[in-house]
């Protein structure tokens, strides 16, 4: 096919793709002397109507569209030769890599870089669904954006390239609906032949996380339809949950927008979040110390409290009282005695109980400690550590839940006030923080969840 002229104007220098009906060519303009790009639909044995309808709607959709990092139309005309029957539709050529080649070769791009390309393309989308109608891509991936030479800290100019898959919304109303898409970068919906400006965002997040990861979408593990990436990279808190926003299977929970998302790349903030203190109150002692693997909580002790006079002086007396009951009740001639003895041992629990609360507020700690492989929560006392509950792994993690200060009532109409409290549910199991006298300022509470959730990547949910 080298040297063959199409339609007495493009003369091909060489093949750039071949797929099932379709090539894509590298020819030259004899008439401007520019490098084009052709590409062929052939009446083959495998020829379908839609495989037309997809190519027709490509060619009129790119004649409308102008903008500079979209490949411009050009031309678009009926083959008729001894090597080839069927379409051709030229565009311009952009010389660059996609960025499938660019992985393939081993090429690492850094959270600062991927973001560079999100925002990029994003701004791209913005153009194409901000037409009338909107414009949805269908098939954003890696091997149809290509990368421009970096030069200094860009990361290089970004394209979004073969719109074969395109349509309009219009054109999904009233119409025999084609699933076209690459498995992986499909969201769920466009399965079920239907496609939302929305949809191209679902492709994009799954697109940014092969970028971070070197790992086909596809081949990472799923919860819930939802892509497992989070223990396969080492980002930022703010980046990792901005891509569990594009990536969410509910289209409702989804980013609704490109500018949307954008607005939230520049400026990250976990959307829809419950707003709570987000500064670390004045004159708090709580000690947090968060990194990009790793984030710790130390709740120091309450200390010495007037209200805690009264619980001293009750736990001494009750336990003085069951010390008092015991001796007399050992006293007594066995086996007598026994009864009497195992009598008293729950209430030397209860009275137990009250004095490790008296002595833990005044000399013991409470650590929170999350990384990247799980979560413990350790109650130190003299030196003494226990675990309650026991370490759970982090993907475990599921909800953050915030319950303010409020107020219950009994049968008898008798008002108790209930304090506030965090709690962070793996699985099964639940890390209290507050709610136990830990932390008296529903302040700190506020400021300590929005910590946590920022950290996590999870909304605060408020019971």
């Amino acid at each position: 096919m080298t040297k063959e002229i199409f339609n007495s104007r493009y003369e091909v220098q060489q093949q750039l793709g071949k797929k099932s009906g379709r090539r894509t060519i590298l020819a030259r303009d004899l008439v401007t002397e520019e490098l084009v790009v052709v590409k062929l639909l052939s009446f083959s044995g495998d020829f379908e109507w839609d495989d037309l309808k997809l190519f027709e709607r490509e060619a009129e959709t790119l004649k409308s569209l102008s903008h500079p990092f979209i490949p411009r139309y050009l031309d678009y005309f009926e083959l008729n030769t001894p090597t080839i029957n069927g379409f051709a539709l030229v565009q311009t050529y952009i010389s660059a890599q996609t960025l499938e080649q660019y992985l393939k070769a081993g090429q690492i791009f850094t959270e600062a870089e991927v973001k560079q390309i999100a925002k990029a393309l994003l701004e791209i989308l913005c153009y194409l669904h901000g037409l009338h109608p909107p414009v949805i891509h269908r098939d954003i991936k890696p091997s149809n954006i290509l990368l421009g030479d970096r030069s200094g800290n860009s990361v290089g100019q970004v394209y979004l390239v073969d719109f074969g898959s395109v349509q309009t919304v219009l054109a999904t109303e009233g119409s025999t609906r084609t699933i076209v898409g690459t498995y992986g970068y499909m969201p769920p919906e466009q399965f079920g032949g239907r496609t939302v400006p929305a949809s191209d965002l679902y492709s994009l997040g799954a697109t940014l996380i092969y970028l971070v990861t070197g790992i086909q979408p596809a081949d990472l593990p799923q919860k819930d339809f939802r892509i497992q990436f989070e223990q396969a990279v080492n980002l930022s808190p703010s980046f990792t949950n901005w891509l569990r926003w594009l990536i969410e299977p509910n289209l409702e929970k989804r980013a609704s927008s490109a500018l949307e998302a954008l607005k939230a790349l520049e400026k990250p903030e976990i959307p829809h979040a419950l707003a709570l203190t987000t500064a670390k109150p004045p004159g708090s002692k709580i000690q947090l110390t968060k990194h990009r693997d790793a984030l710790e909580i130390i709740i120091p002790p309450t200390g010495w409290q007037p209200s805690m006079i009264f619980l001293g002086t009750f736990a001494i007396a009750w336990n003085s009282f069951i010390l008092f009951w015991t001796i007399n009740a050992l006293a007594a001639p066995f086996p007598v005695n026994l009864p009497f003895a195992l009598f008293s041992l729950p209430f030397w629990g209860a009275g137990g109980f009250m004095m490790y609360g008296f002595i833990f507020s005044i000399w013991g700690s409470i650590r929170l400690c999350l990384d990247r492989q799980k979560i413990a929560l350790t109650y130190n006392l003299l030196g003494f550590k226990s675990h309650r509950p026991q370490p759970s792994p982090r993907e475990n993690i599921t909800k953050l839940v915030y319950t303010p200060q409020h107020f219950t009532k009994d049968s008898e109409g008798t008002r108790t006030q209930v304090p506030a409290q965090l709690d962070i549910w793996a699985g099964v199991q639940k890390y209290q923080i507050g709610g136990n006298g830990s932390i008296k300022s529903d302040a700190e509470l506020e400021w300590l969840a929005h910590e946590l959730s920022d950290w996590l990547g999870i909304e605060i949910s408020k019971q």
